[in-house]
């Protein structure tokens, strides 16, 4: 891949790669270094690897490796072992406050739940092209939309 190429992939799919990982990480700072190494990784892919049929392949799979990238952060030991002095009040930027209360519903959900959800209807996915993106079976995904608007039926009728 071409400076110039990567550079459009990069102006075109920053923004979208980034709103999807940050509903996952519910971290600023660990969403923008996800997608940051995604990017990095994409720069750096060897070119027999780099094998993507069209552009939308390569949001794809920026969005898996970020997602990826996410839980490794959430899995490391510092992460697992660190003491937050302070809890970020803030919202995600790509949040409104005329859905605030949705909003806190999904921050409830577990990452999984959360994941599927943001790619579904927030990037209006299909369930195929998302159970392509997170590597799951059209099933699972399915199963997975379902359990979170349950969830999310019960934990909006608590409020």
């Amino acid at each position: 891949m071409d400076s110039a190429d990567y550079h459009r992939i990069v102006d075109k799919y920053l923004d979208d790669v980034y709103r999807t990982v940050l509903s996952c990480c519910k971290n600023k700072e660990n969403a923008e270094d996800a997608v940051q190494n995604a990017f990095l990784k994409l720069m750096n892919l060897h070119p027999d690897k780099a094998r993507f049929n069209d552009d939308e392949h390569i949001k794809r799979w920026l969005i898996r490796v970020s997602l990826n990238e996410c839980k490794n952060t959430w899995k490391s030991f510092w992460n697992r072992n660190k003491v937050s002095f302070d809890e970020l009040d803030t919202d995600p930027s790509y949040r409104d406050d005329t859905h605030a209360g949705l909003n806190e519903v999904l921050d409830q959900l577990p990452p999984n739940y959360r994941a599927v959800i943001h790619l579904y209807y927030y990037d209006r996915y299909s369930v195929r092209e998302v159970a392509a993106i997170l590597g799951l079976s059209e099933s699972n995904v399915q199963v997975r939309l379902k359990r979170a608007r349950d969830k999310m039926k019960v934990l909006l009728k608590e409020d």
